[in-house]
């Protein structure tokens, strides 16, 4: 058995994995202890990587209107209906839309051919919804689209700012990393900023529940403070700066209670982090979605940068702002030039820029001007003006604002191309021509971090099908567009070395983005490795205080805080984001059963007063609504959340859910400066969706639902899934037969009391189906309900009873998804078995003891127990 080192395809962290195909067919994964992103570390995601790699679902061969076609037909139309819509409308009637899962080889051919040949700058990314802003705020302030730092920086540091990242959860890795340095160094402090009390606060000295978009006028009231107090460092802003007068002058009113006013903070918690910022030389501030999924997401970026340049603190060890991108190759993208108001290389639409790239690629053609960001891109094709668009391993009908919008404008374009893995995706449903590209395991190329560090994702499944990969797909395309010879791949190293070569033509250290030293490396064999590389890698960048603006100095901007954001009364504002273990719109992540044992269905999190005002009743359905769209989820009340707000994560889509596409209630409004949509800023309406009956079900084969509302998930050996009734059924029998699609009868019984039936099929000691319906949310163990699936002596008694018995403990909902611990099991732990910690806990369960994403539910569940002992 062969062990690969490749990449892990998730967020940015970009953690190695070693992958080791089995006899069987299987692969195991575990982390790399060699890569400098996780030694060795995995989240529950990456751990369960190995369980995602199924064909059930897979594109294996391309198709033309929904029949299978030849690649041969499929190229040639895609080509011929490109260069008629370039022929009779021009260039800026065809697009391709990406996505941070491509590898860097795949998106250089993709930019290379809109950009280079085709004439049109109409090639844009769902990195757009990811860190557009950050560009921004790095190109404003840096001259350059430069991180500095890296993640050796969170371990040296002596105070980590959190902002608008919910470390724990969205990033794992980079959490435990800080864990493990908190444990090694007790006086490190962690601030976190953030509407919602997340689970990263388990690591945080203090929380700052802000108001939305109150990370502004906090940070600009943090310059105004610093200077107040004397901090600022006077010798770096003369000597590598600009613009400090203009930007203090803009700060200067900002004192802390006009901050508190603004960010809806105590005075006393805001004096005390600005005592901390300004007391603690080495600072990082990590910044993730909640900064950069605004309208005013650039100035976030800026008034967070302005502090670290006004304390001279960037560039050095422990110290800097550091935003950590949500894909794995979303830096790669920026790098390549994939974002539509970016030209390659780093390079931007200047007429030096646009020679230099002209003579490098050998044509007349390359596009002049920025192209259409997302949104825009989306809303052209509404208007017609789109004829054609090329999407590439993303959903934008389930992850863009207004998806409902975002699916009609894809329904009414002439002509739709989507290359994806999966057969069955919101977006796919939409395609003219459907093209199986490779997925991970089967790619071949490189992805870029957070941190600036290339790495290497390498291949260890065969093709299926007729699967062929990105770059190989999009040259044939660019060869039938009359452009073979400037695409005449054999292979992705080939793509690479370009990739080096334009990044170091004409270079002489005026472009941050050089791979000068990686000319002539041996591709195969790479390790990771951090850009800039002329003659070695720079791990840090600004730490010489030279910038690549055209004085070589940082700028300050003055930034104006918006007014403070307040939904019209009776509504609420409603934040998107993630959770633990799912993955953007669950194309991956909903292959593996584990992976949605934590939470199975949409949800939203909502304040316990707010949900009595509202009488919502806990886990009953709510349903959200505004003028754009509605959604129909569960609720999850909870103190985490605060009044007026809502949580929703943004994975559902109409796979798995009958109304959970949270995004097509966001509006498309996006942030002046970098395109970006404000994901986290909708106005929604909620009330409680009255359902005569609720249903829990668990069945060998997925069913087929029509009811009300419904909710899917994989579960070890079949599926499992929730259902709403608003009406119950006149035929039980027919309903069972056309859902579960069996003619076998189901035995059943009725409480007549309680309103409660459950229904069961089992044939040869093995469990088909089985479905409780109750008047209100079903009480059944879910847990112990899907382990039937794996059984092979159940009853029909047993199932109907819809209770283990008394000789079969009950672990309860999932809370650790990497050990498969319950809660039940935890609680059993800490109440019986004596557990009085997160260690003594994983000690005796394994609960907490990989990822560590659940350690904070873990404690709290521990500090119950010990507030209830002690009352």
């Amino acid at each position: 058995m062969t062990t690969t080192r490749t990449t892990c395809p998730y967020c940015g962290v970009g953690c190695g994995v070693l992958a080791t195909p089995q006899p069987d067919g299987s692969v195991t994964i575990a982390g790399d202890p060699d890569h400098p992103a996780n030694f060795g570390r995995l989240c529950s995601k990456g751990s369960a990587l190995g369980e995602t790699l199924a064909m059930d679902g897979r594109l294996l061969h391309p198709e033309i209107d929904g029949e299978r076609a030849s690649w041969d037909d499929a190229l040639d139309l895609v080509a011929a209906r490109f260069k008629a819509a370039i022929a009779e409308h021009g260039p800026q009637s065809v697009a391709i839309y990406g996505s941070g899962q491509l590898l860097t080889e795949d998106y250089y051919v993709a930019n290379k051919l809109m950009k280079g040949f085709v004439g049109s700058a109409n090639i844009d990314t769902n990195s757009r919804l990811c860190m557009a802003s950050s560009v921004a705020g790095h190109k404003r302030a840096f001259g350059s689209d430069t991180v500095p730092g890296n993640y050796e920086d969170l371990e040296q540091a002596d105070l980590i700012v959190l902002v608008g990242s919910n470390l724990g959860w969205c990033h794992p890795v980079l959490y435990q990393r800080i864990v493990a340095a908190r444990a090694a160094r007790p006086d490190m402090r962690v601030v976190l900023i953030d509407p919602r009390r997340t689970v990263t606060n388990d690591i945080a000295e203090l929380h700052l529940p802000i108001a939305p978009d109150g990370d502004t006028a906090l940070f600009v009231g943090l310059l105004a403070h610093l200077d107040h107090l004397g901090v600022t460092d006077s010798d770096y802003i003369s000597a590598y700066t600009s613009g400090f007068e203009a930007a203090l002058l803009t700060a200067e009113d900002w004192d802390i209670a006009r901050v508190a006013e603004a960010t809806g903070l105590a005075p006393n918690a805001i004096a005390r982090f600005y005592d901390l910022f300004a007391r603690t030389k080495k600072v990082v501030t990590v910044y993730s979605q909640g900064v950069n999924q605004s309208a005013s997401g650039t100035d976030k970026v800026n008034a967070i940068i302005n502090c670290h340049l006004a304390t001279g603190r960037i560039g050095q060890p422990g110290m800097g702002p550091f935003s950590v991108t949500g894909q794995p190759n979303a830096m790669g993208g920026r790098e390549v030039g994939g974002l539509a108001n970016m030209l390659a290389a780093h390079m931007d639409f200047t007429p030096e820029a646009i020679d230099r790239v002209s003579r490098f690629w050998g044509s007349d053609r390359v596009a002049t001007a920025p192209g259409l960001k997302a949104v825009d891109l989306f809303a052209a094709m509404a208007r017609g003006e789109i004829k054609a668009v090329w999407i590439m391993a993303t959903n934008p009908v389930d992850s863009m604002p207004e998806a409902d919008g975002v699916r009609a404008a894809l329904k009414a374009c002439p002509f739709v191309v989507v290359s994806d893995m999966n057969r069955h995706t919101d977006t796919m449903e939409l395609a003219h021509v459907r093209l199986p590209a490779a997925g991970w395991g089967e790619k071949d190329g490189t992805v870029t971090n957070s941190e600036r560090r290339i790495s290497r994702q390498r291949p260890f499944l065969p093709l299926p099908g007729e699967v062929r990969p990105d770059w190989w797909i999009i040259k044939e395309v660019a060869r039938r567009l009359g452009h073979g010879q400037a695409f005449s791949y054999f292979g992705p190293g080939q793509i690479f070395a370009e990739h080096v070569a334009l990044s170091a033509f004409e270079n002489e250290g005026q472009r941050d983005f050089d791979l000068t030293g990686l000319a002539g490396a041996d591709y195969d064999a790479m390790a990771p490795v951090q850009w800039p590389i002329r003659t070695r890698a720079r791990s840090r960048m600004f730490g010489d205080g030279r910038y690549f603006t055209p004085d070589g100095k940082a700028r300050f901007l003055p930034i104006q805080p918006p007014p403070p954001f307040a939904p019209a009364p009776g509504s609420f504002l409603l934040n998107t984001g993630r959770v633990r273990d799912h993955w953007h719109t669950m194309t991956r992540t909903g292959k593996a059963a584990r992976l949605s044992a934590h939470l199975a269905e949409p949800f939203v999190e909502i304040h316990p007063a707010d949900a009595e005002a509202l009488n919502i009743r806990r886990a009953s359905l709510v349903r959200l609504y505004n003028g754009h769209g509605s959604a129909t989820v569960r609720a999850l009340v909870t103190d985490r959340q605060r009044r007026g707000q809502l949580f929703v994560p943004m994975h559902w889509t109409d796979q798995f859910a009958s109304n959970g596409r949270v995004d097509a209630l966001v509006s498309a409004k996006t942030d002046p400066v970098s395109g970006q949509p404000a994901l986290k800023m909708a106005k929604v309406h909620a009330e409680p969706a009255e359902m005569r009956l609720h249903g829990f079900f668990v069945a060998a084969g997925r069913p087929s639902l029509s009811t009300d509302y419904w909710a899917i998930a994989p579960a070890n050996n079949g599926w499992r899934g929730e259902l709403g009734f608003a009406r119950e059924p006149d035929d039980w029998a027919k309903f069972l037969a056309t859902t579960f699609g069996t003619g076998a009868a189901f035995q059943s019984i009725r409480d007549e009391r309680n309103g409660r039936r459950a229904f069961a099929l089992v044939e040869d000691g093995r469990l088909i189906a089985a479905l409780y319906t109750a008047p209100d949310p079903v009480l059944v163990s879910r847990q112990w309900a899907v382990s039937l699936l794996e059984a092979s002596d159940v009853s029909v008694s047993r199932v109907l009873a819809g209770r283990p018995g008394a000789d079969t403990p009950d672990a309860g909902a999932i809370v650790c998804s990497c050990m498969g611990v319950g809660i039940n099991t935890i609680v059993d732990a800490v109440a019986r078995r004596g557990c009085s910690s997160v260690e003594a806990v994983g000690a005796l369960t394994r609960a907490g003891t990989n990822c560590g994403s659940c350690r904070a539910e873990i404690r709290s569940i521990v500090d119950a127990h010990r507030l209830a002992a002690a009352e």
